[in-house]
């Protein structure tokens, strides 16, 4: 598995617009419907009004290449300009044995 964590940044609102308007269009829901893709969800970082958070999941990456190489990254990249955002991006790839003895189920 591959984990992305973008954080989208905008002024005056333009990041929760912008994630807003990708889950009213249907456009997140194709992304969910991708294979290979395992989470597509947005968040909003408690008081900063001008980030959202994508956390965006793929089995491997082949299924991520062809994400990326899709017709949709055009739809992805036209709305980013559209809301005037930035972005800043992190790669994790999750460890098979984590420690779970913290974790409170």
């Amino acid at each position: 598995m591959i984990v992305f964590t973008l954080y989208y940044t905008g002024k005056d609102g333009n990041a929760l617009r912008f994630a807003d308007e990708m889950e009213r269009s249907g456009i997140a829901d194709e992304i969910r419907k991708e294979d290979g893709n395992l989470r597509y969800q947005y968040f909003v970082p408690l008081g900063d009004t001008d980030t959202v958070l994508l956390i965006d999941a793929w089995q491997d990456q082949e299924s991520l290449d062809k994400h990326h190489s899709s017709p949709m990254m055009k739809k992805i990249s036209e709305m980013r300009e559209k809301y005037d955002l930035h972005m800043k991006a992190e790669k994790f790839i999750p460890e098979e044995n984590i420690d779970t003895s913290f974790i409170r189920s």
